[in-house]
């Protein structure tokens, strides 16, 4: 059943047994895992079905950073809407719309000496048997990520000589199965009530902060409204999970589970970019890189990506990192077509000097300018593959239509406390205190990408692939991309002094107030979070059924 909140008599209250935050893929993961297990869940969603502006407004906050990450990642990289982030993903796979998938590697769980807050309470063998639920779920192929599985004779990886890189596979995933399929299912289930347009802005406690009593609900046209439940589970992301606990301060005033100002901090994302070009030493190269381009095997998307092992990592005490290909044509980089671009634009509004500055640049580069020109013309435009769409190797001339591979990286952060979620003196139209994101590098992220480039350089020409020509830091940085993957506000230890939710989930002192998703990650790898958000869920779900 889905009921809009708005709806509802003010100061009503919903009881319930089990009262799930959040209806993205970790809610609606969660959810399913109950349908008609015999005891009642309410599911709220801070949206609706379709996205709605005024809601999708309430996730507006601030970045402070000085370190290039872009200012419109926080609203961005979220959506107040059934099936939460998933709207968001926007992969072309052909008959499609979805996201890539992989897991976290084991490495990402272990504690690492030469990496400070490093370790989760759990090990990756623990997740092992909900990862293979998930593939189910995210409705991909089997739990296999080496490129050996997705190989054939026209398309293998390349042939690396060393033990620092590795060719390992993404898979990808239908985005509409959360927003659309899974929401029917729960609409259809006798035990899941889902109530849409429902904002919880606070989380009630007894007088010790011991156990949650009710959440407080406030609906955009002015109503509010309470729910009442044996067990709660917060499930709305990486900034919405610390920002209301840290809104939830009537008892503990520094906000709920924050006694040891843990809540918001060591907030990491996902930066990638541009790293560098790979000059092929042959063009037949396009022709056998079909294995890291965009494309169905099995009957299931995939790309090949260059991974960085584990031996190489701690050898060289670097993060985990993921390097993409993707194929360029002539010009494509060209400075004399940049220039021209601006030389044009800055004489269209009068600004004749700064347009005399490039004209250098166009008269030494006529020839790129000239391929261009003629490749729109004629129509002759090869497929400009990115993160979000493949298919180049589709082309049986690949080796004329490109001229060099782009070489783009999706990176780890390391976790760091002073990279946090805190609350702005900036109100949203609740009348609440924003999310203010604090953002920086940290110095083993650089030197980590420093030793990447210098890794791919002497790999590729080790392996006869030919010349990577590296870019240089500030030009990589200044074009950074956020992946919005919002991980550990929240993060999961042992100690209660150094993490906010145990290894069960379990806010740290809390009896019924669970957390679930990608803010209690301690550490995240460089791999799309979904999947482990999606096994965490599975395996958070069997805890409570067990536990009530």
């Amino acid at each position: 059943m889905l009921i809009d909140a708005r709806t509802l008599p003010d100061q009503d209250v919903i009881k319930t047994e089990v009262c799930i935050v959040g209806a993205g893929p970790a809610g609606i993961t969660l959810a399913r895992e109950w349908i008609g297990r015999g005891f009642r869940v309410c599911l709220l969603e801070s949206g609706g079905v379709e996205v709605d502006p005024t809601t999708q407004a309430l996730s507006q906050g601030q970045i402070i950073s000085d370190d290039h990450y872009p200012k419109d990642e926080l609203e961005a990289g979220r959506r107040r809407q059934f099936g939460g982030a998933s709207n968001c993903w926007h992969i072309e796979l052909g008959n499609c719309t979805g996201v890539r998938h992989t897991p976290l590697d084991e490495i990402d769980f272990v504690k690492r000496d030469w990496l400070p807050y490093s370790g989760w309470p759990i090990q990756w063998s623990d997740l092992q048997p909900y990862y293979h639920r998930a593939q189910d779920i995210c409705q991909i192929g089997p739990f296999a990520y080496d490129a050996d599985t997705w190989s054939d004779s026209k398309a293998k990886a390349f042939p690396l000589k060393g033990d620092r890189l590795t060719t390992t596979v993404f898979q990808f995933g239908p985005r509409d199965i959360f927003a659309q399929d899974y929401r029917q299912e729960i609409q259809a289930s006798d035990n899941i009530t889902t109530y849409l347009y429902a904002n919880v802005v606070e989380i009630e406690t007894n007088e010790s902060a011991s156990q949650v009593t009710r959440l407080k609900v406030a609906c955009l046209n002015g109503k509010n409204v309470w729910v009442a439940a044996k067990i709660f589970i917060l499930a709305m992301g990486g900034v919405e999970n610390a920002r209301l606990l840290l809104l939830s301060n009537q008892v503990q005033k520094s906000g709920l589970a924050n006694q040891h100002d843990l809540v918001g901090r060591f907030y990491m994302d996902h930066p990638g970019f541009r790293i560098g070009e790979l000059i092929p030493a042959k063009s037949s190269l396009f022709r056998s890189a079909a294995l890291y381009d965009l494309r169905y095997v099995k009957n299931t998307p995939i790309a090949g990506k260059f991974s960085l092992t584990e031996a190489v990592m701690q050898r060289e005490q670097i993060l985990n990192t993921s390097i993409w290909l993707f194929p360029r044509p002539k010009g494509h980089n060209s400075k004399a077509v940049s220039s021209l671009k601006t030389l044009l634009a800055s004489a269209r509004r009068g600004q004749f000097t700064k347009a005399a500055a490039h004209v250098g640049e166009v008269a030494q580069g006529l020839d790129d300018i000239f391929h261009i020109a003629y490749r729109s013309i004629t129509k002759q435009r090869p497929i400009l593959a990115d993160a979000s769409c493949g298919g180049w190797s589709s082309y049986e001339d690949s080796d004329r239509k490109y001229a060099f591979f782009e070489v783009a990286a999706q990176v780890e952060q390391a976790p760091h406390p002073d990279n946090r979620i805190a609350l702005s003196d900036k109100r949203d139209a609740l009348g609440l205190p924003k999310a203010q994101v604090h953002w920086k590098w940290s110095d083993i992220d650089l030197y980590s990408l420093r030793q990447t480039q210098a890794i791919l350089q002497e790999e590729f020409a080790e392996a006869g692939l030919g010349n990577y020509n590296p870019d240089p830091e500030e030009k990589m940085l200044s074009k950074l991309y956020s992946a919005h993957h919002h991980m550990g506000t929240t993060r999961m230890h042992d100690d209660p002094k150094q993490g906010v939710v145990d290894p069960n989930c379990q806010v740290h002192g809390v009896s019924n107030l669970f957390i679930t998703g990608s803010s209690i990650f301690p550490t995240g790898g460089y791999a799309n979070p979904t999947l482990t958000i999606v096994a965490l869920s599975v395996r958070l779900a069997e805890h409570i059924y067990e536990k009530r």
